[in-house]
């Protein structure tokens, strides 16, 4: 049976019960009523023969009118007889219909897993259900012994009493949610409609109640909402409930100055590598160790340095909200910080705290984390702002040297928006052609002629040249510097050969291009230099590839194929910036390199640093036992140059030749060095 169908018997039978009693008591009174009248009839009919005025001498007519007359009372007593006959078949089918319906009433009432309830005006239980004994535990004997309210928790107990009022009023309460005492001492939640039972006079005398045990319902209903505000592997609150409440806070601070608050985003250092290393289940693991040891660390450190003292309305009265953002990326709301020092004292003890090693799956893990503090000192009227600025500090963090705190700024904030409009930029000028290629030469020491240049991508924009330095990086982290290569290369290629045809030379010009590391992680970069070279007629001995030292010494096998693959292009291969990074001699004898280009910091100082003297001549010597040529990066003096020759460098490159130049500009040197040397040239 479904509920509705259910409701309607159990609230409407009772009141209609009493309806066709008084209807049956009607039909009762009124044929006994009729019987009476009849009989009193019947019975003066037959008295009034005794009459005097009947007493006269009988003849035959008197006798037949006698008999007539008995006839007639006959036939009405018979009629009589099958009225009430007829009349007692209708009482009792109406009585045995409402002995049917409250048989039925009653079966359902008894097994129906709703509680049905029957109180009168003054909240005395006339009848209960045997479902408060199934689902409340109470056995009839309980229930009547106390009233029909006193299980129903305090604090729902005037909203039921109102409901309540409303349906001794209206004839039908509204429905109603409260929580009821089970006989355990545990709540149950109940769902309650209730109807009223109207008497002769149409005032309510009793209540009929049905309860619903929605326990169950209101968990789910519950666990759905925590589940939508927190994070299903560590149960903390998630992203969502975090900038809520950050918000909440955030305004808060704004209302009242005394109320200061703390962001503190936490990143563990190297996750991946656990996580590729043990697995991901291991890394689960490790993520719910971590996030129980934050909410622990943060507990303590709210209990032993930060004691409550702000009377700040609407502050929240919860413990700081720890959250997981995602990933391996979490985040603490320091409420009510009484100065600045204390989110770097309690993100100190976090790193204390998660130095300790963990131990999963038997195997002890130590990690480290990153953390970025953004406090309610700033501007922001929305929370994703600070949380922007606790991000940036973050990965200030981890660009620094990871496992430390860095605390947000208006300083780091105005460099984070000037990177992203320089990102934007850089876009934008790859599309439209910003990016102008200049070169600065490379001179024989011996010869004085130029043998070559290094290519270089400059940013021409309307208000001037950018210098690399503020673009290069940038644009080598976004990816960016692969495009704008390629670029350049395709260029630098197309300029050579036509220098090579104007001014031909044995040898011939050379042309030096930077690959980066980008450029290094391509796998399609030796195919793309074949293209260039095929496509712009240069010879491949004519071009060289700088590689950094650091990628040059790299991973061992990933380096030496690549370099491997552009060798057997025919092209020449350089390590740039010699000196500045971590060099394996053997590892240097193995690679297919054919030039070493000595960074500036060593020539610019050479002529007064005995010791960076010393580390030049090293490197000269060093290259020629490996047969490999010297260019010397940097050089801007006369004695610069006079060193370098004697110690054998084949080659330079500075200021003291030429600075990087356009195509225009190298016309001219070139026309130049065909008849005077390059050290005249570049004056």
């Amino acid at each position: 049976m479904n509920r509705q169908a259910f409701q309607q018997v159990s609230l409407n039978s009772p009141e209609t019960i009493p309806t066709e009693m008084r209807r049956i008591e009607g039909r009762e009174w009124w044929l006994w009523g009729f019987a009476v009248v009849v009989t009193l009839a019947l019975t003066l009919g037959i008295i009034s023969f005794t009459f005097p005025w009947f007493n006269r001498e009988t003849d035959a007519s008197y006798w037949f009118d006698l008999r007539e007359w008995v006839r007639g009372l006959a036939a009405l007593v018979l009629l009589f007889d099958f009225y009430v006959v007829y009349q007692n078949v209708q009482i009792h089918r109406i009585r045995r219909q409402l002995a049917e319906r409250d048989q039925l009433f009653q079966l359902i009432s008894e097994n129906a897993a709703d509680m049905i309830a029957l109180v009168d005006s003054d909240g005395r239980r006339l009848y209960n259900s045997p479902a408060y004994q199934k689902v409340l535990g109470y056995s009839p004997e309980d229930l009547n012994a106390t009233s029909s309210t006193e299980q129903i928790h305090p604090d729902d107990r005037p909203r039921v009493l109102q409901a309540a009022e409303k349906a001794r009023l209206s004839g039908q309460g509204e429905r109603v949610e409260y929580r009821m005492r089970h006989k355990d001492g545990s709540w149950r939640t109940l769902e309650s409609t209730a109807c009223a039972i109207r008497n002769a006079r149409g005032q309510t005398d009793k209540l009929v109640i049905v309860n619903r045990d929605i326990t169950e319902r209101k968990r789910a209903e519950e666990l759905l909402v925590h589940n939508a505000f927190h994070d299903g592997l560590t149960n903390l609150p998630n992203r969502a409930l975090f900038l809520d409440r950050l918000q909440h806070a955030l305004t808060l601070s704004k209302r009242h100055s005394n109320y200061k608050f703390a962001v503190l985003l936490i990143d563990v250092d190297e996750f991946k590598i656990i996580n590729d290393s043990l697995g991901h289940a291991a890394g689960d693991e490790l993520l719910i160790q971590i996030g129980q040891r934050l909410k622990d660390s943060v507990r303590r450190a709210d209990t032993v340095s930060r004691p409550r003292v702000s009377e700040v309305p609407g502050r929240p009265t919860n413990d700081d909200t720890l959250a997981r953002l995602g990933g391996d990326e979490f985040a603490i709301l320091l409420d009510d910080i009484q100065d600045s020092i204390e989110p770097v004292r309690v993100a100190e003890r976090m790193q204390a705290q998660l130095a300790i090693p963990f131990v999963v799956n038997q195997e002890e893990i130590v990690i480290s984390a990153s953390m970025g503090i953004a406090s309610s000192a700033s501007p922001y009227m929305q929370a994703e702002d600070l949380m922007r600025d606790a991000d940036i500090a973050m990965y200030r963090a981890k660009r620094a040297g990871k496992a430390r705190c860095e605390v947000s700024d208006t300083a780091m904030h105005a460099n984070a928006v000037k990177r992203l409009r320089l990102e934007t930029d850089l876009r934008k000028a790859l599309d439209q052609g910003e990016f102008r290629v200049y070169y600065q030469p490379i001179v024989s020491l011996q010869t004085g002629k130029i043998t070559g240049f290094e290519a270089l991508s400059r940013w021409q924009r309307a208000e001037g040249i950018v210098p690399p330095i503020e673009f290069i990086a940038v644009a080598e982290e976004i990816g960016l510097i692969v495009p704008m290569n390629r670029q350049l290369l395709l260029e630098a290629c197309q300029h050579l050969r036509t220098w090579q045809s104007e001014f031909p030379s044995s040898p011939p010009l050379t042309m030096s291009v930077n690959i980066s590391a980008r450029d290094f992680t391509q796998s399609d970069l030796p195919s793309e230099i074949r293209k260039t070279l095929e496509q712009t007629g240069v010879d491949p001995g004519c071009l060289q590839l700088e590689i950094v030292e650091t990628i040059a010494m790299g991973d061992a096998e990933q380096s030496g194929h690549v370099l491997a693959q552009l060798k057997a292009l025919g092209v020449r291969l350089s390590i740039d910036d010699f000196g500045t990074g971590y060099s394996s001699l053997s590892r240097l004898r193995r690679l297919p390199v054919d030039i070493l280009k000595i960074d500036r910091a060593f020539i610019s100082n050479m002529d007064s640093d005995p010791e960076n003297r010393e580390i030049v001549r090293a490197i000269i010597m060093l290259a020629h036992n490996l047969g490999l040529k010297v260019v010397a990066e940097g050089t801007e003096t006369e004695e610069h140059i006079n060193l370098l020759k004697q110690l054998n460098c084949e080659m330079a490159q500075g200021y003291f030749f030429s600075r990087p130049v356009d195509e225009q500009a190298i016309l001219k040197l070139l026309t130049s060095n065909r008849s005077a040397g390059a050290a005249s040239a570049g004056r």
